[in-house]
């Protein structure tokens, strides 16, 4: 991801080719690559895009790029505040960071 000027990936042949890391380079991005192998560094990550994907995103014929970012807005508020997670003893994941349940607006 993207931050401040940084690009943390894994070390899969498309991010270490010198077409993109020089691209990067050449934007004066800084680069860091996860350990060969460390799978469970992107897996949390991974597990959330996987959800976005098969709950939101493949399920919706989008008209445009604001759809699709108002979708994934109201996607991103229901994981967070409403949708209970199973590996968080079924509370949503704003329940378990602030650690109160959380009162929605209507």
């Amino acid at each position: 991801a993207f931050l401040q000027g940084r690009l943390n990936t894994d070390q899969g042949a498309q991010f270490t080719s010198e077409a993109f890391t020089g691209a990067l380079k050449e934007h004066g991005i800084r680069i860091s690559m996860d350990g060969k192998g460390c799978y469970h560094d992107n897996i949390f990550v991974e597990r959330l895009w996987r959800s976005v994907k098969h709950e939101c995103v493949y399920l919706t014929a989008f008209e445009d790029g604001r759809h699709l970012k108002q979708a994934l807005h109201r996607y991103f508020r229901h994981y967070n505040q409403t949708r209970y997670h199973q590996t968080l003893d079924y509370q949503t994941p704003d329940e378990v960071y602030y650690q109160q349940p959380m009162t929605l607006a209507a």
